[in-house]
């Protein structure tokens, strides 16, 4: 039998994903499963973007430029402008969702054997991100205690190497909701020039900040412009998860003429997602109020839910729709298998993302959660007594032992 590459063995499965046969298998029965997992919104997508589909008249569906329209460039280049992040047309690249872009850049800037730094936990595609571009993902531990606040700099500085090639910054956080500030930001710009390194911006939650909190982005930071590379999406924005469109931006020149030739490769990027994402830039402010708002209920609603079940805690979220919470179990892995192979309240039961799987460093994670406050409050109240009832019935159950 012909061998599967190295590559390929070694790609990690993903947590988010990897029990969905467990949630299929219990619908099946007929129970309601509560999808905490994953973070795709119930939001409704914004009418007049969904729109152009039905009223497109083109006889032919063609390539476009590889970096994307251009009109679709120059309106982003002017929304971005008017969030303070400044840039002209020509230095964004449209990807196959946020995902494709940060492919290219770890594939840009990273031979095989490089390392990246990124603050743990992150978001666990990283994993299989840098694996695909030969990278080593090099963990630095935020702490449960402090609401994963950025760690210390300086152990960022024990961590770089002659090998270590990038900073990865998720903000606001996926796994854990924290909005990192412009203090904490400047913080990593000096090391980074000081060991000329790039910094890698994920922004594509930059748009839910909550509690009076405003996001500021690594690109409106001076002295930066040959080091950044932003990412960006419209999934989570406009709840368009589905269309597959994210960009890339950086104001180096080397950067985007080296993108370029993977952007070829692969020919263009999806031409009815960029139609809708063009679409989208129209979607006035009050979409956006309405939706924060939403979250905030939902995000009140679930974090005040597990820190009254006994022996649960979570941190209190500034951005996104996530949470880490910790759980009185032994093993999250068992536990939400457990959870949908074989627990039941009144036919229902929550279906979550184990924690060890947004780690590097083994052994964390390991009684923790990742939840996704993507459902109405109605919804998240039962899912909440699912999760309480579960930890009473669950066999690893660790309180007061």
């Amino acid at each position: 039998m012909p061998n599967i590459s190295r590559t390929g063995k070694i790609m990690p499965a993903s947590p988010i994903r990897k029990l969905v046969p467990f949630s299929e298998k219990a619908k099946q029965e007929g129970v309601k499963v509560y999808h905490l997992n994953i973070g795709q919104p119930d939001i409704h997508t914004p009418e007049h973007a969904l729109a152009v589909l039905k009223e497109y008249k083109g006889k032919v569906v063609e390539y476009c430029h590889s970096a994307g329209f251009e009109s679709y460039r120059r309106a982003l280049a002017k929304q971005y402008a008017g969030m303070g992040i400044n840039f002209n047309y020509k230095q964004i690249m449209v990807t196959f969702g946020g995902s494709e872009g940060l492919i290219y850049v770890l594939m840009s800037t990273m031979d095989p054997g490089d390392e990246i730094i990124i603050p743990e936990p992150y978001y666990t595609n990283y994993n299989s991100y840098a694996t695909m571009a030969g990278a080593k993902v090099v963990p630095i531990q935020s702490s449960f205690e402090d609401g994963f606040a950025l760690p210390p700099i300086s152990e960022f500085e024990k961590k770089i190497t002659s090998k270590t090639r990038a900073i990865l910054i998720s903000n606001p956080n996926n796994p854990t909701g924290y909005l990192y500030s412009k203090e904490e930001l400047l913080q990593i710009k000096d090391l980074a020039l000081k060991y000329d390194l790039y910094i890698i911006a994920d922004e594509v939650y930059r748009d839910f900040c909550y509690d009076g909190s405003t996001h500021y982005s690594m690109m409106q930071i001076e002295g930066l412009e040959q080091n950044t590379i932003l990412i960006d999406s419209t999934s989570k924005r406009y709840s368009e998860c589905g269309i597959r469109v994210g960009f890339v931006i950086t104001k180096n020149q080397e950067v985007l003429d080296t993108l370029m030739k993977f952007a070829q490769a692969r020919l263009s990027p999806p031409y009815f997602g960029q139609l809708v994402g063009m679409a989208s830039i129209d979607t006035p402010e009050s979409y956006f109020q309405e939706v924060r708002e939403e979250y905030v209920k939902r995000r009140n609603c679930l974090i005040n839910g597990l820190n009254k079940i006994p022996g649960v805690s979570s941190p209190m979220p500034k951005g996104a729709f996530y949470t880490i919470a910790r759980l009185p179990i032994d093993d999250s892995e068992i536990f939400c298998r457990w959870m949908l192979e074989t627990f039941r309240y009144e036919n229902q039961t929550v279906m979550m993302a184990p924690a060890a799987g947004f780690y590097a460093t083994p052994g964390l994670g390991k009684n923790e959660v990742r939840l996704a406050y993507v459902i109405n409050t109605d919804d998240l109240k039962k899912a909440l007594k699912c999760l309480e009832e579960g930890l009473k019935a669950y066999p690893g159950n660790t309180y007061n032992k």
